[in-house]
């Protein structure tokens, strides 16, 4: 089967001041479709702009840069616009929530751009929170939101127009170590159940240590792009979410009476 993502002798070079800055050297990876990937290194190490390039949000200095059979690498920013509306979804580490809008606009406004009428792009929007155990909050403002509760949404918005891709950046940088477990399980859930594509750069190894796939970054080049069998992937996920409240949504949930039993961990594989 063909990657859904790969790269070819990718390298990015920036401009600071006078000096040139080498943030990736010469990278080849390849992605395959379905896999949780999650990209880490050291600060500087190139995996945020790994991840950029990838997702088509920079592009590079040589080197090519696929999605399926689309070189985005080589699209211009108009097609580049379109094919991500089309394809692609994103999860922040700062939300990147519009804070007058509910939470159920938030998770809507993919679909507004995809010329979606509101009624059903709100429902859709609804599904997705609910999915989440966020239903009770689609009403509210980011400000009426914990942390975790806007992460959730966050997440919810880049399910909502079913992607084939996610990126996510950092997701759970600004959250608890609790509400990072918890963020980071619903994420793996998702894309287990959708069938979603997954690239997460994190800075934190027991979260990466659940992916399916770990690509380790180190002075811009790629060290390594191990594939974890299951039994490791399984054996890792359920230490992380070991004694961890899974119910979705949580007391929160459950008190809005939205909410189910707890999950187990080891469902998802």
């Amino acid at each position: 089967m063909a990657p859904i993502i790969r790269t070819e002798h990718l390298r990015k070079v920036y401009a600071v001041g006078k000096e040139r800055v080498v943030a990736l050297n010469d990278v080849d990876l390849s992605i395959e479709k379905g896999e949780f990937c999650c990209i880490v290194g050291q600060s500087g190490s190139g995996k945020s702009t790994l991840l950029n390039q990838l997702a088509g949000l920079e592009k590079p200095t040589r080197g090519k840069v696929f999605i399926g059979r689309h070189e985005i690498s080589a699209m211009s920013e108009t097609d580049l616009a379109r094919f991500r509306q089309a394809h692609l979804g994103f999860i922040f580490q700062s939300y990147n929530l519009l804070p007058t809008m509910t939470a159920a606009e938030n998770v809507a406004l993919p679909l507004m751009f995809k010329g979606v009428d509101k009624n059903t792009r709100l429902a859709l929007a609804r599904k997705e929170l609910k999915s989440m155990g966020l239903l009770g909050r689609a009403n509210h403002l980011p400000t009426e939101m914990s942390g975790g509760q806007q992460q959730r949404v966050g997440i919810a918005r880049a399910f909502v127009s079913s992607p084939k891709v996610i990126f996510a950046d950092e997701p759970t940088g600004n959250l608890d170590s609790t509400t990072s477990k918890q963020v980071l399980y619903r994420m793996l859930e998702l894309s287990k159940n959708q069938q979603v594509t997954f690239v997460m750069v994190t800075h934190e190894p027991e979260l990466a240590r659940c992916a399916d796939r770990i690509v380790t970054i180190l002075d811009g080049k790629v060290q390594s792009s191990v594939v974890q069998d299951e039994e490791t992937r399984r054996r890792n996920r359920e230490e992380l979410f070991a004694g961890l409240d899974l119910t979705i949504g949580g007391k929160a949930a459950k008190e809005k009476g939205q909410g189910g039993g707890k999950t187990e961990a080891g469902r998802v594989s």
